[in-house]
This record gives C-alpha cells, structure tokens and sequence, in this order.
C-alpha cells in the first residue's frame, strides 16, 4: 500500500514540475482568439493543404472562404529537392539529403502581408537492392516532412496573431 501511495506521489510531483515550468507535449498550441477563423488558398490536390486542414480542424479552428476580417493563408506550391550526399565505389548514389520547401503567405486582419518559406532537411540513404522497401521509405520521409511543416506553419500562425 504504501508503494502504491508513494508512486502516486512521485508521478503527482513529475507532473507538476513539469507543468510549473511550461513544458508542452509537441504539437500542443496555444491558439490565439485571432485564430477562430482563417481561409485557406492552395494549389489543388495539395497534400500540404489537406495536412493543414486536418490540424485545423483539431484545434476547432473554422476554415471559411476568404473575408479581409480573418486571417488568410497562402501555400504555394509545395517542391521536393534531393541533393546527393555520398556515392559508391560504383558511382552510383549512396545517400541524398531530401529538401522540402513549402513557401507560404499569411495575409493578416491589418492588411500586412508575411512571406516565409519554410524548409524541411531529412537525409535518405539509396540501396538497390531494396528498390521496392526504399520507396516506401521515401514516402513515410516525405509525409513525415510534410507533417513537420504543417507544425512550422501552425507556430508561425500562432507567433504572427500573438504579435
């Protein structure tokens, strides 16, 4: 019994350490009031846009045609880089880095407009002798790529409302 109590104690205490110092689970925002509301232009069959959509929808934020009284985003069109890294003996490529831009456009309520565009890095390693596993590989690293920009694009949200 008392092990019980003092593992409870000691999870109570953890948890309240890590509350008093404002740790919060990545992905967790704080959305801004500003933010009730936002439209969305993209490119059609954006990938990125549906990402962005969903995680909208998650923090109940609405997304309405465009009105000057809300926040407007604007994905441009989304580009997937590889640079190589290293090569075999053989010439052939060993390892890529994978770049990921999403540029994007916040149209504010006061009428400013903010360019960023952000960038993803993720190193791939090419075998050809995995042809088949390599290219599902590339697609989890891509999607992985395309979640981590939605976040980036849901801080700069939140930095640009709040500022």
């Amino acid at each position: 019994m008392a092990t019980v109590l003092t593992r409870a104690l000691s999870v109570l205490i953890a948890l309240s350490v890590l509350s008093a110092c404002g740790f919060q689970l990545r992905g967790a925002y704080q959305v801004p009031a500003q933010l009730a509301a936002v439209s969305i232009e993209a490119p059609q069959r954006s990938e990125l846009a549906n990402r962005l959509r969903n995680e909208l929808a998650q923090y109940e934020i609405e997304v309405v045609e465009r009105d000057p009284d809300i926040t407007h985003i604007e994905l441009l069109a989304d580009n997937l880089d590889r640079r190589v890294l290293s090569l075999l003996i053989s010439g052939q490529v060993a390892e890529y880095e994978l770049i990921y831009t999403a540029p994007v456009r916040v149209h504010m309520v006061d009428g400013s407009v903010e360019t960023h565009d952000i960038n993803i890095y993720r190193d791939y390693q090419e075998d050809p002798n995995f042809a088949l596993a390599k290219t599902r590989e590339l697609e989890l690293l891509v999607n992985e790529m395309r979640d981590d920009a939605v976040y980036r694009i849901m801080m700069l949200l939140t930095r640009l409302t709040w500022e």
